[in-house]
């Protein structure tokens, strides 16, 4: 709209460019023709708010807020207008709230400004005036070059010009932002890969011109025109030109490299999903709740209204002879007077809105998060960390949990491959500490507990290994045995990619093996963690890969160093599935070796232990291990002229050459030989398949949301239990048109339906799912529905949001949950109801934008069955109770109106009206709304299936539906009525209450429905409350007890600043009459039995779920899960009575009165959660 006015009054903006031009170092052209772009700095934002808009953009979202913005106009009403009550009644508590919750989301930004800060204020070496510069992360700007060390983090989006390798190459992982942990290699235009030095990148005169910002990280386009001799020489840019923010460099001791994009225009920051406010359901049943009683407290005003002048139609009511009007009101306009007499009604009435409701919410979220951080069970020892709380806004929606949605590597995996075994010539290995342990007879022995090879050490004097021939030589009965296994790890150690960091490899490649160096302090780096875990294991077995230069590959045995020739390389392609090298031993022969899933290379075999090798390889994968399988072929010289001349004929084909070079792969990698295969852990966190089997029987859907390849993610879906062996494994991947992937769906849909299977998994890639959720969107829901765990590989970041914003606006409408390590996970922590970082070692951008963060996946359980289904129950508890008790506190105001002709006198002091919500009963509730365990937590933990079971109780937030709602309302219209006409039956026929024949007036009227009031709600709180400690006990009767010391106090001082004095002495009299206490108590009783009865009737008839857990004797012999009754040692003089009431309302059965175990039940020793605050202790159990 703004573009628009600007454009209608002629002040059209510049257009946007489609492109940027960057100077490098910023040598701007002298000739004043270039008008400069300007760019945005390189701050990362996560924060919400500044220090000059704090103030009017808090202030603007609280009075959002239908409770505050009311509560707003109703203080401006009372002071423009006359009203029955002072502003004060309705500012402090107002000031109070706006004020405590300023406080909290202030403190809450404080810490994402710190973290933000830490990012910010890195520090990073630029290039500046011919020499480097020591400056923070914040100051780099476009244009600026950039050095990066080994190690490091790359600070914004740079175009690398050099490295310390003269080919200008470099390794980096991405594992922050895509969740690739293997390393990648980026290179240098020719032009700028030999400017090594500072001295020399100052005479660089170059531009880069590029495509302006997006969110694609796999995509970048464009081109550097450098001045050299007064010629421009241009090179494209591509994507392996550009080293992304939140990359690491590896494997290189420094580069060089010029900004592109800064700040919140990087790759990683345009992959945030945009922050939005979360709300959890519980508020947005506030909302609802509290449109409700405005309606009622709108209708109360305008019923009272137009009472008053029906009332007044009758002409001695109209201007009694004890209140005569005065001139100015005779001749008021009617309309006016009806308006200010509605208003004046509005304010008498308005506490039926809980004001005090937000604050206390805030406080118990803000307090309870503290709990989290607390909990012991939750801190990772090794790492130090403890759980952390970004928003204490969600934290009942951890209770909710229906789809759990988890990244996968960093995040169930520990990120590290280990070799675990290996087949070699139809034999089984197992690797145990660095030995191989045969499983199965060797040639030398019946026995297959023997160890074949220790290593190859044993052997390093053995003359059957000598150096005329590459692979050895041996006597007859021992050459084919060595021989195997000689080749099975030399294939290991030579057909990968790996590399080695040259710090630790210096010389090494140039002369002898240097014998101070041993293979353990070999740093190897690895386009796939598969090759690098492979050829640690080789390492540790005796063959160890030295390093590579372009033509030569050196590799240790038995401590002689050998040197291959490395021919070619058969690049991995996922078509193919394998990869293979061919390389020409120190005595002149080649070989091919090859490498890749069984599926790939077992058919290009014709010979070796072809089925023996089937047979393990499968019983390696149901281990949940990732497989390869490993082969070879001599060449003859005339075969190796004929290979040499196709891979020369298609990699220089400039039409169709990925066709050619694929047909040429295929004719080369034929006739194998099988040597064998490998089987690599990619090791797990600790209990991770026992969390994800717990989740599952709780009835939450796991789905797996990773960007790694397929046989990957499938490999650890098996291992981590997210797919069982026994499910029909369904696929929708590699689909190419919109009508393929609905055909397919179709296909799938109809599976579904027919197989007889229990459970089906879905396997589905980025593409195919960019398919799906373009056309087919039902269709898809369709199927994952029906699917017990779904796992979607190949996902971009926004992809993953996409997913979960589509399980998010499904009918159902659940209440979903992401989990993830990286800053690739970011956007669909954002865009999920609950966002949970793991702070892993992908860097903290996870963690940082998370709404919760813990060390470990395994702590999800926790986090859910027990921190999540206290806080909900207790969050909504709180919440009805608060309705509750405003209607019973405003409607005796409201009855009492009949009472006095509608002339809008105040039932209450006006000091009793500011107090009740503020301190006669806050803090009972908040302290129920914090320490309330209704079922023991070592029982919800344990136990996930009640997390299922009691969420038929808790889900949907049926905890706050409108049944619910509306029984706590009508009983609170019931006691209302009880307090109000109780009080009126004793004192309406006669007021003399006092032996003396004194009379009472409205002021004890009104105190006496105050404390019956007061009474009620705070013993209706004590029979909610399950969990009892010695906080309870105190707020709850200190409670009672402070109102009457305080009204004690207040009734008995004339107070110099009140201008009336009302309440003087008031208290003192109204407490002197015995009848007043009869009816106190009486009072009491009536309002609670039928409350109690209500419970006893429907725990024994139609108890929930919750209930039924209360009262059922779980495995650890827990007898009681509830409140003081459990305990008969050590009881307080209050315990008994409790425990007796508690007997009343069916809370414990007598035969379950002590909380003990038998010696032989067990007991949760490891448990030292800080939410066990009862008095129990080890000694008693």
């Amino acid at each position: 709209l703004w573009k628009q006015v600007l454009a209608t009054l002629g002040f059209d903006p510049p257009h946007q460019s489609d492109t940027r031009t960057i100077y490098i170092a910023n040598k701007f052209p002298l000739n004043g023709l270039y008008t400069p772009q300007k760019f945005i700095d390189n701050r990362i934002i996560s924060s919400k708010y500044t220090v000059w808009n704090f103030v009017p953009k808090n202030l603007f979202e609280q009075f959002r807020r239908v409770a505050n913005f009311y509560f707003l106009i109703i203080f401006l009403v009372q002071l423009m207008i006359d009203t029955p009550t002072s502003p004060i009644t309705s500012g402090l508590p107002l000031f109070f709230v706006i004020t405590v919750t300023a406080i909290k989301q202030g403190y809450e930004d404080w810490l994402r400004h710190n973290s933000d800060n830490e990012v910010n204020g890195a520090p990073v070496y630029v290039v500046r005036s011919g020499g480097l510069v020591k400056t923070r992360s914040k100051n780099i700007r476009v244009g600026d070059i950039v050095r990066i060390a080994k190690d490091e983090i790359f600070p914004a989006d740079l175009v690398l010009l050099s490295s310390d390798r003269p080919d200008g190459s470099c390794h980096i992982t991405t594992a922050s932002l895509d969740g690739e942990t293997n390393l990648k290699t980026h290179v240098a235009v020719p032009e700028t890969a030999k400017l090594q030095t500072v001295a020399n990148l100052d005479t660089l005169v170059a531009v880069i011109e590029c495509q302006q910002p997006e969110a694609d990280l796999y995509r970048f386009m464009g081109r550097m025109i450098i001045t050299q001799q007064m010629e421009e020489i241009v090179r494209p840019l591509g994507p392996e030109s550009l080293l992304l923010r939140g990359a690491r460099l590896k494997n290189t001791k420094e580069i060089f490299g010029v900004a592109v994009y800064t700040g919140m225009e990087t790759k990683m920051a345009l992959n945030y999903k945009s922050k939005s406010q979360k709300r959890s359901a519980v508020e947005k049943s506030m909302n609802t709740f509290l449109i409700i009683y405005l309606i009622i407290l709108i209708s109360e005003a305008i019923i009272s209204t137009i009472l008053k002048y029906t009332w007044q139609t009758e002409e001695k009511w109209d201007e009694p002879w004890y209140n005569q009007k005065t001139e100015h009101q005779r001749n008021s306009s009617k309309i006016l007077r009806f308006i200010s007499d509605f208003l004046a009604f509005l304010v008498l009435y308005n506490f039926i809105i809980p004001i005090s409701l937000y604050v206390t919410v805030e406080m118990q979220k803000f307090l309870g998060s503290f709990f989290i951080g607390w909990d012991l069970d939750l801190y990772h020892e090794e790492s130090g960390q403890k759980a952390q709380v970004n928003t204490s806004d969600l934290n009942e929606e951890l209770g909710q949990v229906e789809y759990v949605f988890t990244d996968k590597t960093g995040t169930l995996t520990e990120n590290e491959m280990q070799f675990r075994e290996c087949s070699i010539n139809g034999i089984k290995y197992q690797e145990i500490n660095g030995r191989l342990v045969s499983e199965g007879p060797t040639p030398d022995s019946s026995d297959g507990n023997l160890s074949y090879l220790s290593s190859f050490s044993h052997l390093n004097n053995s003359p059957h290994l000598t150096s005329s021939s590459s692979f050895g030589t041996s006597p007859e009965n021992e050459t084919e045995l060595i021989k195997e296994h000689d080749l099975f790890f030399k294939a290991v150690s030579l057909c990968h990619t790996v590399q080695i960091s040259n710090v630790q490899t210096d010389g090494i490649g140039d002369g002898p093996w240097q014998a101070s160096l041993a293979p353990s302090q070999l740093e190897y780096y690895a386009s796939s963690p598969d090759e690098k875990a492979l050829v640690e294991a080789a390492a540790r077995i005796g063959i160890v890969f030295i390093g590579n230069s372009e033509e030569t590959m050196e590799v240790k045995i038995l401590g002689k160093l050998e040197q291959y020739k490395l021919l070619h390389i058969l690049e991995f392609d996922s078509d193919r599935r394998r990869m293979s090298v061919i390389v020409q031993a120190p005595s002149g022969e080649k070989f091919l070796f090859a490498k890749g899933a069984e599926s790939s290379i077992l058919p290009t075999c014709i010979g070796g232990e072809i089925e023996k090798t089937r047979i393990h390889v499968d019983e390696f994968a149901l281990k949940g291990l990732r497989t390869l399988c490993m082969a070879y072929r001599q060449l003859t010289s005339k075969e190796y002229e004929v290979i040499d001349r196709r891979l020369f004929e298609a990699r220089t084909a400039l039409q169709r050459r990925e066709e050619k070079l694929a047909n040429a792969f295929q004719f080369i990698e034929k006739d194998l030989i099988l040597l064998g295969a490998t089987a690599v852990e990619d090791r797990l966190q600790d209990k991770v398949r026992e969390t994800i089997e717990a989740l599952r029987m709780a009835g939450i859907k796991v789905w797996v949301l990773t960007g790694d390849k397929r046989e990957t993610a499938v490999s650890v879906s098996l291992s981590c239990g997210h797919f069982h062996r026994t499910m029909n494994i369904l696929e929708l991947i590699n689909q190419k048109s919109d009508n393929e992937c609905a055909e397919q769906l179709r296909q799938l849909a109809r599976r579904i339906t027919e197989d007889h299977v229990i459970q089906h998994g879905l396997v589905v890639d980025g593409t195919s799912l960019s398919l799906a959720l373009r056309e087919h969107e039902k269709l898809f829901m369709d199927v994952c529905r029906n699917c017990s765990a779904v796992l979607c590989c190949r996902m971009a970041p926004l992809q993953k949001a996409k997913v979960i914003r589509l399980i998010k606006i499904s009918p159902e409408k659940p209440i979903t949950l992401a989990v993830g390590d990286g800053a690739n996970d970011v956007s669909m922590i954002q865009e999920a109801h609950v966002g949970i970082g793991i702070m892993g070692k992908e860097g903290r951008q996870a963690a940082r934008n998370s709404d919760y963060a813990i060390a470990r996946f395994k702590f999800l359980s926790k986090l859910l069955f027990v921190h999540g289904h206290f806080y909900y129950i207790r969050i909504a508890t709180l919440v009805q109770y608060f309705f509750y008790k405003n209607v019973c506190f405003i409607t005796p105001q409201f009855l009492y109106q009949f009472y006095c002709l509608f002339s809008q006198q105040t039932l209450y002091d006006s000091v009793y009206l500011t107090l009740y919500n503020i301190c006669f009963t806050s803090l009972p509730i908040l302290i129920y709304s914090l320490l309330e365990q209704h079922i023991n937590p070592h029982v919800l933990q344990n136990k996930p299936t009640l997390y299922r079971k009691m969420y038929r109780d808790i889900s949907k937030n049926r905890q706050l539906s409108m049944t619910n709602f509306l029984y706590w309302t009508i009983l609170g219209f019931s006691h209302a009525f009880i307090f109000f006409f109780g009080s009126y039956f004793l004192m309406g026929k006669d007021i003399s209450l006092l032996g003396n024949g004194q009379m009472f007036g409205n002021w004890t009227f009104g105190t006496l429905v105050f404390t019956v009031m007061l009474i009620t709600v705070t013993v209706k709180m004590a029979l909610e409350t399950h969990f009892w400690t010695w906080i309870n006990h105190f707020v709850t009767w200190g409670s009672i007890i402070f109102y009457f010391v305080f009204s004690l106090f207040y009734g008995g001082i004339l107070w110099p600043f009140s201008d009336s004095q009302n309440m003087y002495f008031v208290f003192f009299q109204l407490l002197s009459s015995g009848s007043v206490w009869f009816a106190i108590i009486l009072m009491v009783v009536i309002c609670l039995f039928l409350d109690i009865v209500k419970k006893v009737f429907d725990r024994h008839f139609h108890p929930t779920n919750t209930e039924k857990a209360q009262l059922t004797e779980t495995n650890s012999s827990i007898k009681c899960l509830d409140s003081m009754c459990c305990f008969s040692e050590g009881e307080t003089a209050c315990a008994s009575v409790g425990r007796m009431l508690e007997r009343v309302i069916g809370r414990c059965s007598p035969t379950h009165v002590s909380r003990l175990w038998s010696a032989s039940d067990p007991f949760y020793t490891n448990d030292r959660s800080i939410l066990t605050l009862s008095t129990m202790d080890s000694s008693t159990c």
